[in-house]
């Protein structure tokens, strides 16, 4: 019988290592910006939600956390441990592995018919380096391609791909106990 942790064949592992490679440079880039180190946990906040094809890999992972661990208290992630570490780092969920990056994305403009640039970065990581809007656009994470093929990773294995499937990561605890 195969080994139900083992990720060789599993897409949103793939997808996982996909977006650590393509956020690497971005590490050696933001180097001297990015405060995201162990212990640093301001964007690890409650409600974070993920798709049931990412809290699949995470239950895979983790049973035995869910099962018989108490989740950090509330308002914080609920994986975080007494240090502010996380306890599913190595299988962290998309979100997570694009925190702190100085991030862009395009939006409608108020006309309707023409797309704008937005950025954003976590306020910790925005006292050093150059502005984030002078940064050139490959010096950020845009925000899009990734989600798409979660999305579609989505679809292939649950069906639906809706903010009302998505499960928040504290609810995770509650699921494996209950059951």
């Amino acid at each position: 019988m195969p080994d139900p942790t083992d990720d060789a064949d599993d897409p949103i592992a793939a997808l996982h290592r996909a977006v650590d490679r393509a956020t690497a440079p971005l590490d050696a880039l933001h180097r001297d910006r990015l405060q995201c180190r162990l212990g640093c946990a301001s964007c690890c906040v409650d409600d974070l939600t993920v798709f049931p094809v990412e809290a699949d890999r995470i239950r895979r992972h983790h049973a035995r956390l869910l099962a018989t661990e108490a989740p950090h208290p509330e308002g914080a992630c609920a994986f975080l441990d007494d240090q502010g570490a996380c306890r599913i780092y190595d299988h962290r969920p998309y979100v997570c592995r694009t925190q702190g990056y100085p991030l862009r994305w395009l939006d409608e403009a108020d006309d309707g018919d023409s797309l704008i640039e937005l950025r954003d970065i976590c306020p910790l990581n925005d006292d050093t380096g150059p502005p984030i809007e002078d940064l050139p656009a490959d010096a950020c994470w845009t925000l899009g391609p990734f989600e798409e093929q979660l999305a579609h990773l989505q679809h292939q294995t649950h069906g639906e791909v809706s903010a009302r499937v998505r499960i928040r990561l504290r609810d995770l605890f509650a699921r494996s106990s209950a059951g």
